[in-house]
């Protein structure tokens, strides 16, 4: 991937990049919109990464090219404006660049930027997140700051994130890609935020089922979503669900609106679970770690309803599987992409009869991924 971005940019603007970063996607293994709720999240950083390399001019100018866009993207440093349509890509470098100024840090004025990827936008992995830390990279080097520390750069993509590109998330993706570590996963109790690691068994085994699918209305269901918890912890007399225990939970249920009573249900199950599964991988249980995540899709399907008919059986038809562990959807939902958690006896073999049963029955076959763990962002 190095060396794609070194030829894209060499190609685009006649000269090579000063600067090159990179940072890894994501699989969210369990706690499905738990990080806004101020919950806690298990993930782990992928060997699939977005890399970009900028280098510096002196006319002002801001030139974006990336090797999925048809053409450049060309704004002055005054011009610091969300775009739309074809050249919303944008919005993430430019967030980062309108989040800078917040954490006290330098902003580098006029540049050529360029992005290349391997990871698949739309499938749960986080592109957004790995795109804006490489790019917060890039610019910090780019103006002489290269000593910011992970945390403050989880921070820097979710401020992009939440207030210019527009999205409510909470700091699960951008925490995975500035923390991962290979054959580790990624612990965060979001309300601090505080971030560990936790390590990963060795016969376990990621595989993504990408179903290409996606709602069109899926960010407007994501914010409505996180407008519904936060109206289920209003009911409940607490700031974030993150506060409300099971027990608290069981007590009030009876006299909350049906809806609110589910999302604060999927909600608190989900931080239990997530707590759960740290236990049980720190033992090495990975019969009990693929139960929960079943359970988390269950919930998720049932009580949060961001999942969808091609999402639960791709769920049901690998948990019917002995070498699947557990399977449930990733990222944000309503769309996107299956995890399932596997015994190396799990091949290629095995994933191409999950995907002919898909085909059969929705007409067109997902994309397999078969991940492994990755380490956090960088500068190169």
């Amino acid at each position: 991937m190095r060396q794609r971005l070194l030829d894209l940019f060499q190609q685009t603007y006649g000269r090579p990049p000063e600067v090159v970063a990179r940072a890894p996607g994501r699989i969210e293994f369990i706690g499905n919109h738990t990080d806004y709720n101020g919950g806690t999240v298990l993930g782990a950083a992928i060997d699939r990464d977005v890399w970009v390399g900028l280098a510096s001019r002196q006319d002002g100018r801001r030139v974006f090219h990336s090797d999925l866009a048809d053409r450049r993207v060309t704004l002055t440093a005054d011009a610091l404006i969300r775009q739309t349509g074809p050249a919303g890509w944008v919005n993430y470098p430019l967030g980062v660049l309108a989040a800078l100024p917040a954490f006290g840090l330098p902003v580098v004025a006029g540049f050529d930027f360029a992005v290349v990827s391997d990871l698949p936008s739309g499938a749960g992995l986080s592109s957004s997140a790995a795109f804006e830390l490489a790019s917060a990279l890039v610019f910090l080097a780019a103006a002489g700051r290269r000593d910011v520390p992970p945390a403050t750069l989880a921070q820097i993509g979710r401020h992009a994130e939440n207030n210019f590109v527009g999205v409510p998330c909470g700091i699960l993706d951008q925490g995975m890609a500035a923390f991962g570590r290979r054959d580790q996963l990624v612990f965060i109790d979001c309300r601090g935020p505080r971030f560990e690691t936790v390590p990963l068994p060795a016969d376990a085994h990621f595989w993504i089922f990408n179903t290409h699918t996606r709602h069109a209305l899926v960010d407007g269901l994501y914010a409505a979503r996180h407008r519904e918890c936060l109206a289920a912890a209003a009911a409940l007399g607490v700031p974030l669900l993150a506060d409300v225990t099971p027990a608290r939970l069981a007590a009030a249920f009876a006299s909350l609106p049906p809806e609110a009573g589910r999302r604060a249900q999927h909600v608190v199950g989900e931080i239990t679970r997530v707590d759960q599964t740290v236990v049980a991988l720190r033992r090495g249980d990975l019969t009990e770690a693929g139960r929960l995540l079943t359970a988390s899709h269950r919930s998720s399907q049932t009580l949060f309803e961001n999942s969808t008919p091609a999402l639960d059986f791709l769920v049901d038809t690998l948990t019917a599987r002995p070498e699947v562990f557990g399977a449930r959807l990733t990222g944000g939902g309503f769309g996107g992409a299956v995890m399932a958690l596997t015994s190396p006896r799990f091949d290629m073999d095995a994933a191409a009869a999950v995907t002919a049963a898909y085909a059969e029955k929705f007409g067109a076959a997902p994309e397999v991924l078969h991940l492994r763990t990755g380490d956090g962002a960088t500068v190169l």
